[in-house]
């Protein structure tokens, strides 16, 4: 018996050194050397300053600015201490209204069109990085007039910016929207700055 209790307590400070310890750190190291820009929150970093991080949403508000995906993450949404969605249900009354008043918003800025589906609601985390190449299509408009560029330059950006699936077969084509806007601001500034 006094063996066994031995032989249990060594198993599990041997486990707990090499699965708690020793397996996270070499993870760690593999990452940090294979993957480093991955490994460490794929961080976008302009004059030496982080800006963002190209795998979390930032909100952009201003007209001449793409916008991302609403977000219901934290009070204002886009807080990635607090992801998540709102969890109303499809008959919610709270969720038909919203949706309708933003749809109808968007029919407004761009009457005739037919409105993304992602431009209406939002992620599952509320911080989707990328919309679809259609919500930003649908957007350009509102972009080129604010920025005084031609609807074909803002478009052109979009097709740059687009990434199709992984390996032709893996999820949909997207568009990251926090380097869509950094090469805005970079090509075609803004002469008054719109909040971000």
């Amino acid at each position: 018996m006094k063996r066994n209790i031995i032989t249990a307590i060594l198993m599990t400070v041997v486990t707990t050194i090499l699965l708690g310890l020793v397996y996270p750190l070499v993870v760690t190291a593999l990452a940090q050397v294979l993957f480093p820009s991955k490994a460490n929150g794929q961080l976008i970093v302009q004059g030496g300053k982080v800006i963002g991080s190209r795998i979390i949403a930032q909100p952009f508000t201003g007209a001449g600015y793409f916008h991302p995906r609403g977000s219901a993450a934290g009070t204002n949404g886009y807080d990635a201490a607090n992801s998540g969605a709102t969890n109303y249900s499809p008959t919610n009354q709270k969720l038909v209204d919203r949706v309708k008043a933003d749809v109808a918003a968007a029919q407004s800025e761009n009457p005739g069109k037919p409105v993304p589906v992602d431009y209406i609601t939002t992620s599952a985390s509320g911080l989707d990085p990328d919309i679809t190449p259609a919500n930003a299509e649908f957007q350009a408009p509102r972009v080129a007039k604010e920025r005084g560029i031609s609807v074909d330059k803002a478009l052109e950006l979009v097709r740059q910016h687009t990434e199709e699936r992984q390996f032709y077969l893996l999820g949909e084509a997207r568009v990251n929207v926090l380097e869509l806007n950094l090469e805005l601001d970079s090509k075609y500034p803004l002469q008054r700055r719109a909040s971000r």
